[in-house]
């Protein structure tokens, strides 16, 4: 669905929970907002026992005063439906709504998000809340929006209650329609698995070897609890649709076991994002040399955006993070909550909230800070937040509608992801090469987005792109292969990785030579293949005419043999008994061309084929910039191929984001104007260190 906001200016806001302050300070919070250019106020989405204290009776009198305060000060108003957070009453009454972990565990009363989606009483009563809420507020002048819930999957994503393994099993039923099929399916004559009769059948529970299921089971459970978490949405969507019409609808978060984009497609007009970065935290996954830290939330919005182009940040960190037990993360450094703004906008965001007005005095999150300290005095992160509110009050209209520009896509699928969380011999190379080349492409200005290849993808959702980056997609269907081939015959160019296309969609393995459905596009096949780990030494691999070209070939080993004359050898092994054998290819396909890289990708390997295909940035010919200045730009959708929901004849925006503390040196290779400060910048420039320009594009025609 198009997303449905205004256009006259960019809407900047915060959290606010009314229920949690004294109502003596409400006007005054709201004044200051205004003060601040702020002009939108999401609320309600934990209030279920405010509205309802007791089952089937209704009250609205603390958020109708709330709203019609924020409505004097002429802020707008987002709706949370507040059914991440069942009330007391109706846990203890109905228990069943409870969810329960793998272990059997019932996750009672205490926390959030401790229900099931399966529970047909847990429906009935969100049903209810949900359209007296829509029926008392559809009207009210504030309100414009209704967020669904709260971050679906967050805080666990996993669910086993009696109910859902019911529900997963009428899901199974309409899926595969018999036992027979399902047996084939989940190759359950392994092991003698086969179900004779459908109550036997459950969703994964605990074996002899923990956590040790069956993993063609394990993908459908997966699928299960996203169709089953959208199906829960649907029931709030609709009646929102009915009901209020003419407010949006959306959802927040982006978290796992949840097909985001097929929730969007059918539910939502537009989805929306919490943007938490990471910038003082290193997580296991991420002891690689370099990390990007908070820059690497950029590819985190960019897989939003393959979501929903133009999205809202429902929540934007504006302070130290952390619950009472959890997250610990440092204040932003002066300039760090405005150089986040600016990186949420500039890849797609066209409405933020920050997270929260004002930090809470109780409760787990007493330490996830917002704009305003318990004090509530005037401190830096209000005066940097009000600085954000006056710069877009005078630019914010211009990016509006805009579409993020980028020539290539790292691509992605839930089945890789899904599977890849259990099946150690691909899955946990996707993050890795997929960081790889995203630091590769960001570092030398390389626009990049992320695309998500699903059932519904066509080749024009394919033709916006010169390169597709598709590092270890191990299940590939024959349309997706067929897809692709498609695509590069047309001129395109994509890169796989190792351990590419020998599975489908079940998850079994295709009983032909690898990369299965991708042999024909890449014209070679697998001699053999090897884990790097343990006794066996990294390995290394020189690319042709290079012999000072010496790179580690990382993780996992394919070992290549060229099945067509139009597959030339870019690189071979250097090391171990393979040395001298094909290590990464390059096959003519048609106008277009196929590489495969037999290893797992870093950085180093990434730069390489960045340098052999010659890829050039946007800003080539315009000015020269540090690696730790990211560019962005955002212009018409016409300018990227894209659809035409993205407003046509949009000027493009360029943002330059300086991710480091220190000042960054650019030059500028013709004038260029700065749209904050409208200055015309030309040769040598100094950035401030966390600082952020926005440049008027020398292709705008304005």
């Amino acid at each position: 669905m198009a997303m449905r906001l205004e256009e006259d200016r960019f809407l900047l806001g915060v959290c606010y929970y009314p229920e949690q302050w004294n109502e003596t300070m409400w006007d005054d919070d709201f004044r200051r907002m205004r003060e601040m250019n702020f002009s939108v106020v999401r609320m309600a989405e934990f209030a279920w026992s405010i509205f309802e204290p007791e089952e089937g009776s209704f009250r609205f009198g603390l958020f109708d005063r709330a709203m019609d305060a924020a409505h004097r000060h002429g802020l707008k108003v987002i709706l949370g439906t507040p059914t991440a957070t069942p009330p007391a009453w109706l846990t203890a009454k109905y228990p069943e709504v409870l969810n329960v972990t793998f272990e059997g565990v019932v996750l009672q009363h205490g926390l959030r998000r401790h229900y099931n989606y399966s529970s047909p009483k847990y429906r009935e009563l969100c049903s209810r809340i949900t359209r007296e809420m829509a029926l008392h507020y559809k009207d009210h002048p504030a309100v414009i929006g209704w967020q669904i819930d709260n971050e679906f999957n967050c805080e666990i994503s996993e669910f086993y209650s009696e109910a859902d393994h019911l529900a997963f099993r009428s899901w199974l039923q309409e899926k595969y329609g018999s036992l027979d099929r399902l047996n084939e399916a989940w190759g359950a004559v392994f092991w003698n698995q086969t179900y004779s009769g459908w109550e036997q059948v459950h969703l994964t529970r605990p074996t002899p070897s923990p956590r040790q299921p069956n993993p063609h089971q394990l993908l459908d459970e997966k699928r299960f609890i996203s169709d089953n978490a959208i199906s829960f949405a649907k029931v709030q969507a609709d009646i929102l649709r009915e009901l209020a019409p003419k407010q949006f609808v959306t959802t927040n978060g982006l978290f796992g076991h949840l097909d985001s984009h097929r929730m969007t497609d059918e539910l939502l007009d537009f989805f929306s994002y919490d943007s938490y970065p990471q910038f003082s935290t290193i997580t296991e996954r991420e002891q690689e040399e370099s990390p990007l830290l908070d820059r690497s939330w950029s590819l985190n919005l960019s897989a939003v955006r393959s979501i929903s182009p133009n999205f809202c940040v429902m929540e934007q960190q504006s302070g130290p993070g952390g619950w009472v037990n959890r997250m610990d993360m440092p204040s932003p450094k002066p300039g760090q909550m405005r150089l986040w703004t600016y990186q949420s906008i500039a890849h797609g965001a066209d409405m933020l909230l920050y997270f929260r007005w004002r930090t809470a005095v109780f409760g787990n999150e007493i330490y996830w800070h917002g704009i305003n300290d318990y004090h509530n005095r005037p401190n830096r992160r209000v005066r940097e937040a009000a600085q954000v509110g006056e710069e877009l009050s005078r630019v914010g209209k211009r990016f509006l509608g805009s579409r993020f520009q980028a020539e290539i896509a790292i691509v992605r699928d839930y089945e890789n992801e899904w599977d890849g969380e259990y099946d150690v011999w691909h899955g946990p190379f996707g993050w890795e090469s997929g960081t790889a080349w995203f630091k590769a492409l960001t570092r030398r200005h390389l626009p990049s987005d992320v695309l998500y290849l699903r059932e519904t993808t066509r080749l024009d959702d394919l033709r916006r792109y010169r390169m597709l980056v598709y590092p270890h997609p191990a299940i590939m269907r024959r349309e997706t292969a067929e897809l692709l081939e498609q695509y590069v015959a047309e001129g395109g160019v994509v890169i796989f990785g190792c351990r590419t296309g020998y599975k489908d969609e079940r998850g079994h393995c295709y009983m032909e030579p690898f990369p299965g459905k991708a042999a024909k596009l890449c014209g070679i096949s697998v001699e053999e293949f090897t884990m790097v780990k343990g006794t066996r030494a990294p390995t290394f691999l020189t690319w042709n005419g290079d012999p000072g070209s010496r790179i580690p070939a990382l993780r996992f080993n394919d070992v290549l043999a060229v099945e067509s004359d139009t597959a030339e050898v870019m690189a071979v092994y250097a090391s171990d008994y393979y040395a001298g054998k094909p290590a990464v290819t390059r096959n003519r396909f048609g106008a277009g061309e196929a590489w495969y890289y037999g290893a797992v990708f870093h950085e180093q390997a990434a730069a390489r084929i960045i340098e052999l295909l010659g890829l050039r940035s946007p800003a080539n010919g315009w000015m020269k910039l540090p690696e730790s200045v990211e560019l962005a730009i955002r212009g018409s959708a016409e300018a990227n191929g894209n659809d035409s929901d993205g407003r046509p004849g949009a000027p493009a925006t360029a943002f330059l984001l300086n991710y480091e503390e220190k000042p960054a040196k650019l030059t500028f290779l013709r004038p260029t104007e700065e749209l904050l400060s409208g200055q015309v910048l030309q040769g040598e420039v100094e950035l401030e260190g966390f600082g952020v320009l926005l440049l008027r594009s020398p292709e705008d025609g304005e």
